[in-house]
């Protein structure tokens, strides 16, 4: 692989985490204010699952790069 493609594929795998993240955050405020899996909401489940969404997405993307700086 150029060096474009690996930034290319790098830069993918980054948004694909990102986005990753987001969408469980948003499973959390959904199952947090909803009646997706209980009727009147789950908001302990839902807030954990929020906070770990949007740890997710702010500290994986950190990780990926430490995993590539060391390759």
């Amino acid at each position: 692989m150029n060096d474009d493609q690996i930034w290319k594929t790098r830069f993918h795998q980054l948004m694909l985490v990102r986005l990753i993240g987001l969408a469980v955050f948003a499973l959390g405020i959904a199952i947090m204010s909803t009646d997706l899996l209980r009727p009147g909401g789950w908001p302990q489940v839902g807030a954990i699952l929020a906070i770990l969404g949007a740890l997710g997405s702010l500290l994986a993307p950190r990780l990926l790069k430490k995993v590539w700086e060391r390759q």
